[in-house]
């Protein structure tokens, strides 16, 4: 299952008996537990060399449906969640961890309008992790992988001071991916869902709340199980919306990084913003921030005429919002706005890496 180790690692200690007893557990729960072959062989890409070899392998064809005359394309994405700086195991399972570790790629891929297909996983591990909490890591991998049609193909374990779990992920699509920099002034501005419930399930997380309410049990699961929007995706995709990204990092900080990919600016209607009433009822007071700011939502940030985009709203579900509009400006500048025209200051926003 993972490639071979390097004579650095195995003069750590990383290459042993207990290594290849993990090596075997996990191989095995990935192959005995995949409920079907995935969303790859709808556009022949066959897998030839699965786990248990120094790389996966899969052949390209096109697409089944042949009848819509379009290209299938593969998509290529990478992330990494490093314990401390994403994420703790005070606030995070093992299991959810494995769940969120593949969420954020699949989410990726959805942004451009395609369907996860294939993904390689790179452990590092500290020296006291048991095999008991692999084999939740994997589980909660697994979960995600069977319920969006993905396939995990193999990876590397290395020993580590931390957690860290990086994912490379595949995914493929018929027809041109959305991306970035296709927005235009004159454009709106929508999501497809709801905001801020991934950021309120981990304030109460944080504030130690008991999480026996509705509403803080449907918080809280936003955040350990954040569900990407890949049939979203498809569907923006196949009702030519050509500009989209997915919403990772915050509203605020997301739609600014498109702004920036055309020299454009933006503005956000606050009292546009869709906000779930488990999350208005919870933090009445901070649910817009929340929105505004909260990372791992995953809703679809997208921009396109008036028209183009408010009839595919119509089509998404419930949350689904136009939010602002595009604008000429000073490059990434998005102003906020609330119901009186009063110009709202938010501070900063989003996730930084480096702040």
């Amino acid at each position: 299952f993972f490639k071979q180790k390097t004579a650095y690692e195995i003069s750590l200690g990383l290459v042993g008996s207990e290594m290849c007893i993990r090596d075997s557990i996990l191989t095995e729960m990935l192959a005995s537990q995949r409920s079907n072959p995935g969303n790859a062989q709808s556009f022949s890409l066959n897998l030839s060399v699965d786990n248990g070899d120094d790389t996966a392998a899969w052949s390209v064809g096109s697409s089944e449906s042949q009848s819509e005359a379009m290209p299938a394309n593969e998509l290529f994405t990478t992330d990494t969640m490093v314990e401390g700086v994403h994420f703790t195991r005070e606030t995070t399972s093992w299991q959810d961890l494995g769940w969120k570790s593949l969420a954020s790629n699949i989410s990726d891929v959805a942004s451009m309008g395609g369907l996860p297909a294939y993904a390689l996983i790179t452990l590092g591990l500290p020296h006291e992790t048991e095999i008991a909490d692999l084999e939740n890591l994997y589980q909660g991998m697994i979960d995600i992988s069977n319920e969006y049609g993905l396939t995990i193909v193999g990876g590397d374990m290395v020993r580590s001071p931390v957690v860290f779990i990086t994912v490379a992920l595949i995914g493929v699509m018929s027809g041109e991916p959305m991306v970035r920099t296709m927005a235009r002034p004159g454009d709106l501005v929508a999501v497809s869902g709801y905001l801020g419930n991934s950021s309120g399930g981990l304030k109460l997380m944080l504030e130690g709340e008991s999480q026996q309410s509705e509403s803080e049990i449907f918080l809280v699961e936003s955040h350990r199980r954040p569900r990407p929007s890949v049939a979203i995706g498809k569907t923006l995709a196949d009702s030519a919306i050509v500009a989209a990204m997915d919403v990772s990092d915050g509203l605020g900080d997301d739609l600014s990084k498109l702004c920036l990919a055309r020299n454009l600016s933006a503005n956000i209607f606050d009292y546009k913003l869709p906000i779930h009433p488990l999350l208005r009822s919870r933090f009445p007071d901070d649910c817009v921030g929340l929105a505004l700011g909260g990372g791992e939502d995953y809703v679809l940030l997208f921009t396109g005429s008036p028209d183009k985009v408010n009839q595919v709203i119509l089509e998404l579900p419930a949350g689904a919002a136009v939010v602002g509009e595009i604008l000429h400006g000073e490059p990434g500048c998005v102003t906020v706005f609330n119901a009186q025209g009063e110009v709202i200051p938010v501070g900063k926003r989003g996730w930084d890496h480096f702040g």
